[in-house]
């Protein structure tokens, strides 16, 4: 699923604009997750926060024309947001939150239930995922080889 640069940069702004919600300046607030839940019959994406209070909505076009199965639209779905919240964590969107650490960007189905964890957000943590693990036998092949070599 291929999105457009407008619908890349709506993502991005409904996921400001669901933080903004959390004024700076003030005393922390303790928040476990942010639920990021794509519908695919409405092409809406809803963002919720720990007790299921709507934070933003967007209606991504994309979305509203896509045939595929459920699984393969969150597994797509999936891939689109976890770029986009590692792009804004880059570029520092998320270092002054008065969130407490740790908390999370989890991905949901229409029952809100969570498909996979996109983003956490921790000091101290740091989540596997496929482009960590891409290469990881072919290093430990060839570490092990030069150890058994020695």
């Amino acid at each position: 699923m291929k999105l457009s640069q407008q619908s890349q940069s709506l993502i991005e702004a409904t996921i400001r604009k669901a933080i903004g919600k959390y004024p700076c300046g003030c005393e922390q607030t303790i928040v476990t997750d942010i639920h990021l839940q794509p519908v695919n019959n409405s092409g809406e994406l809803f963002i919720f926060d720990d007790n299921d209070e709507k934070l933003a909505c967007a209606t991504i076009e994309e979305w509203l024309t896509y045939d595929g199965d459920s699984d393969d639209f969150y597994r797509k779905v999936e891939s689109i947001l976890h770029i986009a919240l590692d792009k804004m964590k880059e570029s520092g969107v998320f270092d002054n939150l008065p969130i407490i650490q740790p908390y999370s960007f989890v991905l949901v189905d229409e029952d809100k239930e969570t498909i996979t964890d996109l983003l956490l957000m921790d000091d101290d943590t740091l989540l596997v995922n496929e482009q960590l693990l891409k290469g990881l036998d072919e290093e430990l092949d060839n570490f092990l080889k030069e150890l058994l070599e020695k």
